[in-house]
């Protein structure tokens, strides 16, 4: 392949990643309420300026006041999936699968994927073999951040028609190294030079010439934290094959196209032509540079990831957060406007006739006596029936404590996580009827469970393979 279809392929992989810029910005959003910033999305005012519903209302004179519900209703999905689903598993084998489960703590890991693919709608992780010296054979689990992968267009919930898939590193020079150099000294010392000679401007040449977006795209080319930015690019191609049959020995192998001439003067062999698919991997660097590429070293013969994402109607991403925000925001409204309300009600006033105030007396030794428990404050009545009278105002007289009791109830009908299933004390006297509001409440949230599990297995099977096959590993090409 020729450096102009190595640069087809890299923009294919950036065009991917910019087609889902929509999601991550959804994703920020679900994260910012899920971890308490929950005033931050962007209104007009009146004059039709620009700024927070934080900063709006605090123009209008009323506290932010946060009542984090989704924070609650996450810990508590996590919670249940950790004693329902992980507290009976085996984990204690000696099977392959129950060791790498215990060498990687995949409770951990899949507690915080469950955590993720709440807010985000996406599970991703990563199998691969340990790059550390010593350890090529050891099966590793990473989690995989959303703003770190980038996919084709998929609808598949399976994720059966994936055909691009890559993932956006940031190394230190020694791990890129251990990940591309292949043990070759040569290609190691070739490597550094690109990432030390003109590497800015160099890639501001590339991006330019590949017609990327150099400011909305800038995260895809750019480490934030100044290390060395790698792109890992898998896709799904096709290759002419030789399939052979050896009718001595009863094998059957996979040949490339330009073996058969070695097959002529066997005539144990019957070949026969087709097309093979097969994933092939190449990392890049932000220069356009192809730094190694390789076929699938994995007995699974596919990518490194397992992907799942939800629930994907038409390819669509939503996440079960989602559901709950606008909920959320009305009941952080109508505690704000409560607490308006009862700070601008007044509480104990005293009106106070200037008549009334007894000869001799000043404002100040009349307020220190009204404000004593036992205090004796005489008027004298001569002037009028004017008296003095303390106003109290019952601010807790509105209906908004109706309203968020409301949106409780909402809160807890969307998002199917019933006080039953967070373990509340129960509001009814029968045992049997509370174990069936329970039982409820996990059929509203099995979809959820069941899909994360279908993403568990698909794991699960990647590892057992991966561990079938293991002590192969893939070459790499010289530059």
């Amino acid at each position: 392949m020729n450096n102009e279809q190595h640069s087809r392929v890299l923009h294919a992989a950036y065009q991917a990643w910019m087609n889902a810029a929509g999601l991550r910005q959804a994703r920020l959003r679900n994260k910012r309420f899920t971890y308490g910033d929950q005033w931050s999305d962007l209104v007009k005012d009146e004059n039709g300026c620009v700024m927070t519903e934080g900063q709006r209302l605090a123009s209008q004179g009323c506290e932010n006041i946060t009542n984090n519900l989704i924070r609650q209703l996450v810990k508590t999905i996590v919670g249940r999936f950790r004693s329902q689903y992980i507290k009976h598993e085996d984990k204690a084998g000696n099977s392959p699968l129950s060791r790498a489960s215990r060498d990687n703590e995949l409770d951990e890991l899949d507690s915080r994927a469950l955590e993720e693919f709440l807010i985000s709608g996406c599970c991703i992780q990563r199998i691969d073999t340990d790059h550390e010296p010593g350890d090529s054979d050891r099966v590793m689990v990473r989690n995989v951040n959303v703003n770190k992968l980038f996919v084709n267009a998929i609808e598949d919930t399976r994720s059966w028609d994936c055909e691009l898939i890559g993932q956006l590193h940031d190394l230190n020079i020694a791990q890129l190294l251990r990940c591309v150099a292949g043990g070759n000294q040569r290609k190691a010392a070739w490597v550094r030079r690109l990432y030390t000679d003109s590497a800015e401007e160099r890639c501001a040449d590339f991006t330019t010439r590949l017609g990327a977006d150099t400011q909305l795209g800038r995260d895809f080319w750019h480490s934030r934290d100044g290390k060395c930015r790698a792109i890992e690019v898998w896709t799904l191609e096709s290759r002419e094959v030789i399939i052979c049959h050896n009718r001595r020995e009863g094998t059957l192998t996979i040949e490339p196209a330009n073996q058969a001439h070695r097959l002529k003067n066997r005539p144990e062999v019957t070949t026969r032509w087709d097309i093979a698919t097969v994933w092939h991997c190449r990392w890049f660097s932000p220069m356009g540079d192809l730094l190694t590429e390789y076929d699938s070293p994995w007995a699974h013969g596919s990518h490194p990831f397992s992907i799942k994402f939800y629930p994907l109607t038409d390819g669509e991403v939503h996440a079960a957060v989602e559901d709950i925000i606008d909920t959320q925001k009305h009941v952080n409204r109508m505690i704000s406007l409560l607490d308006q309300v009862m700070r601008c009600s007044a509480k104990g006033v005293l009106l106070f006739p200037e008549t009334a105030l007894p000869d001799g007396w000043t404002w100040e030794q009349a307020r220190d006596c009204w404000s004593k428990a036992n205090g004796l404050l005489p008027y004298n009545p001569s002037y009028g029936d004017a008296k003095p009278e303390q106003i109290i105002a019952n601010g807790s007289n509105s209906s908004a404590f109706q309203m968020i009791e409301l949106q409780m109830k909402l809160f807890e009908e969307i998002s199917g996580v019933s006080g039953a299933l967070q373990g509340k004390n129960p509001t009814v006297d029968s045992a049997n009827i509370y174990q069936l509001q329970s039982e409820n409440a996990n059929i509203a949230l099995s979809d959820v469970f069941e899909t994360f599990e279908a993403f568990r297995r698909q794991r699960d099977r990647k590892i057992a393979r991966m561990i079938e096959g293991r002590g192969r590993s893939h070459g790499t090409e010289k530059p």
